[in-house]
């Protein structure tokens, strides 16, 4: 789900966005009103906990980090910083969802502290039992309903394509990492001690020396051509965590796209094609929330524009 990287030189050195700290209240920004999405009704099978209230506020702002939420941790190095440019745009979510406070989440128990703090509905679709934000899986239903009036579905393409853990995430990191550290100690550009080294650290530091040694043309992407960010968020960013991500089987279809975006839903992971993101607003708003528009293969993706 990851949109391309160019990995900077200060990578290697900068740490500080990987220092947590536990989650704190991340209030929406207070003032913001979007427009309503339209009545959120379902002849799904759903189990709705509260949601937290929607964004309200008196006059509008613009630019990307002007929308931020005013409890949102800005990241102070450069790995931190490139991650919030390539997953960044969940992070102005609106609609009654309430995004994620900080880049990364340090570890489960971030992440599940995070999580608790949600209003979450549960759904079965396509046979799988998912978990996403109440406004979220609201929006979701409405875009299955309409995709059914137009002999459209919309389904999952597992039963990760909605909410995930923490674990879940570092189950995909070590899916790339562990077999491109044999594979490079093989080719003589580690050693086993190296790889030794790498693999008894903790996920979290793994990442930072992950991408320094990407500097080196020592690629961990499923391929061993790239960065492994083409392949896998690196745990503790996905959009997936926050629960207003949604993995789509159909996404290959233009009708099925827009059906999506008219309720909320949006591309914006370029190299991640199944990935749609819940914003919660109209496309038209958008551009005003700090969003740009980019184009790949027909397609329409929503990036924060920084």
């Amino acid at each position: 789900m990851i949109k391309k990287l160019i990995l900077v030189s200060a990578v290697a050195t900068g740490t500080a966005c990987w220092e947590s700290t536990p989650r704190t209240t991340n209030d929406p920004p207070a003032n913001y009103q979007p427009e309503p999405m339209g009545n959120r009704t379902s002849n799904l099978n759903t189990n709705i906990e509260k949601a937290p209230p929607a964004n309200s506020n008196s006059s509008a702002k613009t630019g990307f980090t002007a929308n931020l939420s005013d409890g949102f941790e800005q990241p102070k190095d450069d790995v931190g910083r490139k991650l919030l440019r390539e997953y960044g745009s969940v992070f102005i979510a609106r609609g009654g969802a309430l995004p994620p406070n900080k880049v990364v989440y340090r570890d489960e128990a971030d992440v599940s502290r995070m999580q608790a703090s949600l209003g979450k509905a549960s759904a079965t679709i396509g046979g799988h039992s998912l978990e996403l934000q109440t406004a979220a899986m609201a929006a979701l239903q409405d875009a299955i309903k309409a995709a059914q009036a137009k002999n459209l579905q919309i389904t999952p393409r597992g039963s990760d394509s909605a909410k995930r853990t923490y674990t879940e995430t570092v189950g995909l990191w070590n899916s790339r990492v562990d077999p491109a550290l044999k594979h490079w100690v093989g080719k003589g550009k580690l050693t086993q001690a190296e790889a030794d080294k790498i693999k008894a650290m903790s996920t979290f530091e793994q990442v930072s020396e992950v991408l320094r040694l990407e500097e080196k043309g020592i690629f961990f992407a499923k391929d061993l051509s790239k960065s492994i960010i083409y392949s896998v968020a690196p745990p503790g960013t996905s959009q997936h965590l926050s629960m207003l991500a949604f993995d789509v089987t159909e996404h290959d279809n233009a009708a099925v796209r827009t059906i999506l975006a008219e309720n909320g839903w949006f591309q914006t992971v370029a190299s991640d094609l199944p990935h749609f993101t819940f914003l919660g607003v109209k496309e038209t708003e958008l551009p005003a929330l700090g969003l740009k528009q980019t184009t790949s293969g027909g397609r329409t993706f929503w990036v924060p524009d920084i």
